[in-house]
């Protein structure tokens, strides 16, 4: 674990990897050091936010020697994401993948994924676990609107639109479920370290 500073009244914690990530974010989030304010994961860093008249010294000795939690979920269950397989975007992956529909809509809903961060807008989860076969690029000519609730791949990531944007992404479906709500305590119903499955469901 290596600590950095980043800016006046910041630290940058690289971790190495994405476990260790979650589990530092999770222990920082349940007991928040004097000082801190913030804590913003990423895939294998977490910044650390202070108070401008934080000791960052002192703070940047503690982090490393934190105990972390074991599991940042423990046995809670995974989200379940109900998804209908229509995205426009579906047919072209089939293609670009060699997979027929099918084969597509299979690997995809049969994928246990875990939440990486958040990012790109309120609530937006870059999901890890995605089957290696599905690894394609974003679209080349990003779409001015994507629907709320769209089920979409880019790369070795999945992930939902938690509200209307623009995205290119490859889109796979659609889900009903609502990933932000302001009037959720949180708002977003993802976290990082938390675990998702998605479930097929016929178009209704």
């Amino acid at each position: 674990m290596k600590v950095l500073r980043a800016g006046d009244a910041a630290l940058l914690v690289e971790t190495g990897d994405l476990a260790t990530a979650h589990r530092l974010n999770a222990a920082l989030r349940d007991d928040l050091p004097p000082g801190v304010v913030d804590v913003v994961p990423g895939e294998q860093t977490v910044l650390v936010m202070a108070d401008p008249s934080a000791d960052l010294d002192r703070l940047a000795a503690r982090l490393p020697h934190l105990p972390l939690p074991d599991d940042v979920e423990g046995d809670a269950a995974p989200v379940e994401i109900p998804v209908v397989y229509d995205g426009e975007d579906l047919d072209e992956v089939a293609r670009l993948t060699g997979l027929s529909r099918e084969e597509v809509v299979r690997r995809h809903a049969g994928s246990a994924y875990t939440v990486a961060y958040l990012g790109f807008s309120p609530g937006f989860g870059y999901l890890t676990g995605l089957d290696p076969a599905l690894h394609v690029a974003r679209r080349e000519s990003p779409r001015t609107a994507v629907p709320a609730g769209s089920v979409a791949i880019a790369g070795p990531y999945a992930a939902v639109y938690p509200s209307r944007s623009p995205g290119g992404w490859r889109l796979l479906g659609h889900s009903g479920l609502r990933l932000w709500d302001v009037t959720r305590d949180p708002p977003s119903l993802l976290r990082p370290g938390t675990r998702v499955r998605f479930v097929p469901e016929e178009r209704s």
